[in-house]
C-alpha cells in the first residue's frame, strides 16, 4: 500500500488516509439521494424506475471516476455528479421534452448525449495537455484566490438552505438570514412557522456544536477531528429530533430496501443515449448546450483542483499542481462514465477539501471514498440518515480554513486585489466556481489592457476572457 500510493513520501499513513476518505464521503453523501431527486423532480418525472436508475448511476459513476483519480493521479480528490450542473441538466431535459414532445425518459436519454460528447472532448483535451495549458493561463493571483473563494462558497453552503430542511410553511430556510438575520426569535418563528423554527434551531445547535468539536479536536492534532465532529453533531441532531420534534430520525430505515435496483439502470439509462432524439432540438442549440456544459465543468474542475491542492500544499511556488494532467484525465473519465450509466456531469467535488483537511494526501483517500459509493448501493438508507446540519459543521470548518489562503494574496497589487475580491463575492452567490473564475479573468484582462500592460496578458488568457464574455452576454 505504501509503495502503491507513496504514503511515506507524502508523510501520511493508511489509517489517516482511510479516515480522510470516510470524512470526504460523509460530507458529500447527500449527493447519492439528492442527485436522482434533482434529475427526476423527486421521482415525479420518469417515475420511481428512473429515480432508481439515476441513483445506481450516481454511485457507480462516482466510484469509477474516483478510482481513476486514485490510481492514475494518486490524489485525494473524490468525484460525483456536480451540483449546479445537475440542476441545469434537469432543466435541459425538461426543455427537450417541451420542444420535441418526447417523454421525460426519452428526453433524458437525448440529454445524456451532451454529457457523452463533453466527456470525449475533455478526454482528448486532457491527453493533449490542452486543459493543463488552460490551467497555466490563469494568472497566479487568480489561482491563489480560488481556494479562499471556494472556502466562502463552502461556508455559504454550510450555513445555507438545504433541500432536506423545510419549514412548515413550505420552503427551505437560510440560517444566516432566517435565524441570525431575524430581529427577534418571534420574527423568525412567525416567518418559519412553529415546526420550521424548531427544526432551524436544532440545525443551528447541531452545526455549531459540531464545528466547535472539530475545532477543539483539531487543536489537539487529532487527525479524524472532522469525522468525529460530524458524528457528535449527528448524535445531537438525532436526539433533538426525537425529544423536541417528536420524530423518529431512523424511521426511513424501517422497511427500507438494501437491494440495489441495478435492473432499472440497465433498462432505462445504461448506454441508452439517443442522438437521433437529441438532433430534434436543432444543431445550433445542440452545439450551444455542449459548449455551455464544457465551459462550466472545465472551470469548476480546474477551480476545485487548484483551490483544494493549494490548501493541502500540493502546489509549487507558481501555483501548479504536479500530475494535473492525470487528475484532469480522471475527471474526463468520470464524465464519460456518467453519460454511459445515466447521470449528469461527474466532476471533482469541492467537498474533497474536508478529506484533505483530515490529512488525506494520496489516492488512498479517494479509493476509500470510492468504495463507500459502491457500498451505498447496498446501504443507501443508512447513508441517508446523516443529518444535513452535521455535514454543515464540516463544510463551515473547511471553508474557514480555506479562506486563510488570502494571506498569500498581494493586496498591494491592484491586479490581484480586484479580480480576487470579485471572485470572493461571486463564487458563494452564484454557486459556480467556473463563473467566478470567468469574472476574475475578464476583470484581470480588462484592467491590464486599459492600463497599457497588455503584454502581461497571454494570448490564451485573452481567449479565455473572450469565451466567458460570450458565455455571459451572448449565449442564451
Amino acid at each position: 500500500m505504501d509503495k502503491l500510493f507513496k504514503l511515506s513520501q507524502n508523510n501520511t499513513t493508511v489509517k489517516t488516509e482511510i479516515l480522510a476518505g470516510l470524512t470526504t464521503f460523509m460530507t458529500m453523501a447527500y449527493i447519492i439521494a439528492l442527485n436522482p431527486n434533482l434529475l427526476t423532480g423527486f421521482g415525479a418525472n420518469g417515475g420511481q424506475s428512473l429515480w432508481n436508475a439515476v441513483f445506481v448511476a450516481t454511485c457507480i459513476a462516482s466510484a469509477i471516476g474516483t478510482f481513476v483519480m486514485a490510481f492514475l493521479a494518486n490524489k485525494p480528490f473524490v468525484m460525483a455528479p456536480g451540483m449546479g450542473l445537475n440542476s441545469f441538466f434537469a432543466l435541459v431535459v425538461a426543455n427537450i421534452a417541451s420542444i420535441t414532445g418526447l417523454s421525460y425518459v426519452a428526453s433524458f436519454r437525448a440529454a445524456l448525449c451532451i454529457i457523452f460528447v463533453e466527456g470525449i472532448v475533455f478526454l482528448v483535451l486532457s491527453v493533449l495537455n490542452i486543459r493543463e495549458k488552460i490551467v497555466d493561463a490563469i494568472p497566479l493571483g487568480i489561482r491563489l484566490g480560488i481556494g479562499p473563494a471556494i472556502g466562502l462558497m463552502l461556508m455559504n453552503i454550510g450555513f445555507g438552505s438545504n433541500d432536506s430542511i423545510y419549514s412548515d410553511k413550505g420552503g427551505p430556510f437560510f440560517v444566516m438570514r432566517d435565524f441570525f438575520g431575524a430581529l427577534t426569535p418571534k420574527v423568525a418563528r412567525d416567518n418559519m412557522g412553529s415546526v420550521g423554527y424548531k427544526t432551524m434551531v436544532l440545525a443551528v445547535v447541531t452545526m455549531f456544536v459540531g464545528l466547535f468539536v472539530i475545532v477543539v479536536l483539531a487543536h489537539y492534532k487529532i487527525k479524524a477531528a472532522v469525522l468525529f465532529g460530524m458524528l457528535v453533531a449527528s448524535i445531537i441532531n438525532w436526539a433533538g429530533q426525537a425529544l423536541f420534534l417528536d420524530t423518529n430520525p431512523f424511521a426511513s430505515l424501517k422497511g427500507a430496501s438494501f437491494v440495489p435496483p441495478v435492473k432499472d439502470m440497465a433498462k432505462l439509462t445504461l448506454v441508452k443515449f439517443d442522438f437521433a432524439d437529441f438532433a430534434k432540438i436543432g444543431w445550433f442549440t445542440m452545439i450551444t448546450l455542449i459548449i455551455t456544459f464544457c465551459i462550466i465543468d472545465m472551470f469548476d474542475t480546474i477551480g476545485t483542483l487548484v483551490g483544494t491542492a493549494s490548501r493541502a500544499g500540493m502546489v509549487d511556488k507558481e501555483g501548479k499542481m504536479p500530475q494535473m494532467k492525470q487528475a484532469l484525465v480522471a475527471d474526463a473519465v468520470g464524465t464519460l462514465t456518467g453519460s454511459l450509466t445515466g447521470t449528469s456531469t461527474v466532476t471533482t467535488f469541492v467537498e474533497s477539501a474536508s478529506g484533505v483537511e483530515a490529512g488525506g494526501r494520496t489516492g488512498l483517500t479517494a479509493l476509500t471514498s470510492g468504495f463507500m459509493f459502491l457500498a451505498c448501493l447496498f446501504i443507501a438508507p443508512i447513508a441517508a440518515i446523516i443529518p444535513a446540519a452535521a455535514t454543515s459543521s464540516a463544510l463551515i470548518y473547511v471553508g474557514i480554513l480555506m479562506v486563510s489562503g488570502l494571506k498569500n494574496i498581494d493586496f498591494d497589487d491592484i491586479y490581484q486585489t480586484v479580480p480576487v475580491a470579485l471572485m470572493l463575492i461571486a463564487m458563494p452567490i452564484s454557486g459556480s466556481i467556473g463563473h467566478a473564475i470567468g469574472i476574475g479573468l475578464i476583470t484581470y484582462t480588462v484592467m491590464k489592457i486599459c492600463t497599457g500592460k497588455i503584454k502581461d496578458v497571454s494570448i490564451l488568457t485573452c481567449v479565455l476572457s473572450l469565451i466567458f464574455i460570450a458565455k455571459f452576454f451572448l449565449v442564451a
